[in-house]
């Protein structure tokens, strides 16, 4: 197998994966994000859950950077800057948990950010949606 179909294969296994995560996941926070404040203050107030949360964030960013080094086309470009995404906020939720919280706190404490964050979460499950569809539903192309 050529070099690149490997890559687009590659590619789309990890867009099966990422795909449906975060449609799920966006969709819920875009409909259920005013009622999480509870979870956030809850989650925030155990250090070691964040250190944990930090820690398996940190290593999934790094595995999809370490495994998926392609950047080639709009859904390679999508799963690894997901990647990176990933693997900085484990960094940052390890390094800076204060910070973080602020910033959820301030969030949820304010309808037009709240509203925004909504509207951010509702496009992150889109994305994924489209993510899950090019990763089950499309082949790679073939080159010559």
């Amino acid at each position: 197998m050529p070099p690149d179909v490997e890559a687009q294969l590659r590619t789309r296994a990890f867009a099966r994966v990422i795909g449906p995560y975060v449609a799920t996941f966006g969709i819920v926070y875009a409909i259920r994000l005013p009622e999480l404040t509870g979870l956030v203050d809850e989650l925030f107030a155990q250090p070691f859950q964040m250190l944990m949360l930090g820690a398996l964030m940190l290593a999934a960013g790094l595995v999809i950077i370490g495994i998926h080094r392609n950047w080639r086309g709009p859904l390679a470009v999508t799963i690894s800057l997901f990647g990176w995404f990933v693997a900085i906020r484990g960094f940052l939720l390890i390094a800076t948990p204060s910070t973080i919280e602020a910033g959820a706190a301030a969030t949820l404490l304010s309808p037009a950010a709240t509203t925004v964050a909504r509207v951010f979460f509702a496009a992150l499950g889109a994305l994924g949606l489209v993510l899950a569809y090019a990763g089950w539903f499309t082949a790679p192309k073939r080159t010559t």
